[in-house]
């Protein structure tokens, strides 16, 4: 049973903890049920006496209370496992044993070796202590608690003020009031404040406890004019206040369209595709030029989310907005206008251009979600995307026509509620637009989902050629040769005589073919080296 979980005691009752002869008599009961946990730092007023009676230590001599971090060793092990069963103003005697205290080697001259020690302990308060990567080596004491729910996250810009000291109070770094400025990825100072942010709130104040391993470890930093330098293994204690932050969201995970949000937004709600949004926007080359305004002035400009009508980037970063949002958003050249020069309204953007938008979403009207739509609904919005999904495709716009499938797919997909006429409909239209995915996916080399796309329609159609076709070349390309092969076979069954199966198979073997001469060069190789070293043996054995 741990020491903090032992039944509430009651006043003037002696109890043993744990199986170490450590003893507890309450003197005055505390309030509540919490008890300290390990890490917090705890403050108490306490009077140490020997067996005999003789006091050999008080706080409330020196009337100050005595602060440590409960569970960290800096104390004797009978006070840690003592007051973590204590609640806030409990009073009560400690009886500790030598080997919870200080053993067979006592405290020269004031405690004799193998001395039980008596302790008067109140528990006056605590606060409690974080260990943020549990393995105490970034103690976290809130000082100040921060406004809402939300922390930080890596890809956030943060502002944070800090005055960071070694154990004698030297300062060694320290912002300037307004605070210094960095994404949470990034760091700053030293490991711990980065991992620290992670953990607080906005407008929250912590002091934090820094082993050298999230400090500066054996190399220690050299100082500046105006701080000191920090020792190779030092400790130490940074106050630390996080002012504000700018949440950034990573729309893709190569970090090709980023949104950093200025202004929040109102409510929940996010614009879906189809959605028609109103926006205002500035827009700029990575040196500060100026390339199209719109909606500044006058009427806001109009799109539709998802229609083609704007760069990539800027469609996926405004459909993560909600209405009132400022946000800054950052756009790599794949996602903007490519590798094409473009003249805009104010200014050419060169080919190969990062871009930055600065956008204030106004307002949008949603398209119904699918699960809003009846039947015929359902089908009539399956049958548009799929056809707009088809002109992007026959323009080379892959990506685009892949997502316009995949919502086509998701307005058939369950269609318990379609009547039998409806439900055949569904089907067809369900395969197509999983066929029609799987070819975007293989013109993107996504292969791998390719496959999964493939799979769907042939458990729902285990003949459909085109389903085996886009499969066997999507296997081809990830090298899962058996597995092209057998679906080779298949589609031969279903129809002997298709020429682009029988090309598949060809140009299987050409690489099967490939592969053996490959495989005979190096066991030649291989041959040829064992036989070199068995040589060299027989002549240095001779």
């Amino acid at each position: 049973m741990a020491l903090s979980a032992y039944p509430l005691q009651k006043e003037g009752e002696e109890r043993q903890i744990g199986e170490s002869g450590l003893k507890k008599k309450i003197i005055k009961a505390g309030v509540g049920y919490v008890k300290p946990e390990t890490g917090d730092e705890v403050s108490v007023h306490y009077i140490g006496n020997l067996e005999d009676g003789t006091q050999f230590d008080s706080s409330r001599d020196r009337e100050k209370p005595f602060v440590f971090r409960l569970g960290q060793g800096e104390v004797i092990l009978g006070w840690d496992q003592g007051i973590s069963t204590m609640r806030k103003g409990e009073r009560a005697i400690l009886t500790i044993p030598p080997e919870l205290a200080y053993g067979s080697s006592g405290l020269s001259p004031i405690v004799p070796p193998d001395t039980t020690l008596i302790f008067d302990v109140e528990l006056l308060s605590w606060a409690s202590v974080k260990d943020i990567c549990r393995d105490g080596g970034i103690l976290k004491r809130i000082v100040k608690e921060g406004d809402g729910w939300a922390t930080p996250k890596d890809a956030d810009e943060v502002i944070v003020k800090y005055e960071a000291r070694l154990d004698d109070g030297t300062i060694v770094a320290k912002t300037s009031d307004l605070g210094t400025q960095f994404y949470v990825r990034d760091g700053h100072f030293c490991p711990a404040i980065a991992r620290a942010i992670k953990s607080m709130k906005r407008g929250e104040v912590v002091s934090l406890h820094v082993k050298p391993q999230y400090g500066f470890a054996e190399k220690g930093a050299s100082g500046t004019y105006e701080h000191a330098k920090i020792p190779p293994y030092a400790d130490l204690t940074i106050h630390l206040e996080l002012l504000h932050w700018k949440s950034v969201e990573l729309l893709l995970d190569n970090e090709s369209v980023t949104k950093k949000i200025l202004k929040t937004g109102e409510g929940y709600e996010k614009p879906n595709d189809g959605t028609i949004v109103k926006v205002k926007y500035m827009a700029k080359l990575e040196d500060g030029t100026i390339f199209e305004k719109k909606g500044l002035t006058g009427d806001p400009f109009e799109f539709t989310i998802d229609g083609d009508q704007v760069i990539l980037g800027l469609d996926m970063a405004v459909a993560k907005m909600k209405k009132g949002e400022i946000a800054l958003i950052t756009i790599a050249p794949e996602y903007g206008f490519g590798a094409v020069e473009v003249a805009r309204d104010l200014a050419v953007v060169p080919p190969n251009s990062t871009l930055t938008y600065e956008v204030e979403l106004v307002s949008f009207t949603k398209e119904k979600e699918f699960w809003q739509m009846n039947a015929g609904e359902k089908l009539n919005a399956a049958s548009k995307r799929k056809e707009e999904g088809n002109a992007l495709f026959r323009v080379g716009k892959y990506w685009r026509a892949g997502k316009k499938y995949e919502r086509a797919a998701r307005y058939v997909e369950q269609d318990k509620a379609f009547l039998e006429e409806e439900k055949q409909q569904a089907q067809a239209l369900k395969l197509s637009c999983y066929l029609n995915s799987a070819a975007c996916k293989l013109k993107l080399n996504e292969f791998r989902l390719a496959v999964d796309l493939c799979t769907r329609v042939l458990e729902l159609d285990p003949e459909n050629l085109k389903a085996l076709y886009r499969r066997i070349q999507a296997y081809i390309q990830v090298g899962e040769l058996a597995l092209a092969e057998s679906d080779i076979k298949k589609a031969l069954q279903i129809d002997p005589d298709n020429k682009e199966i029988k090309l598949e198979l060809k140009k299987l073997r050409q690489i099967e073919s490939q592969y053996e001469k490959k495989s005979a060069e190096m066991f030649e190789n291989l041959f040829s080296r064992l036989s070199k070293t068995e040589i060299s043996k027989s002549r240095k054995q001779k």
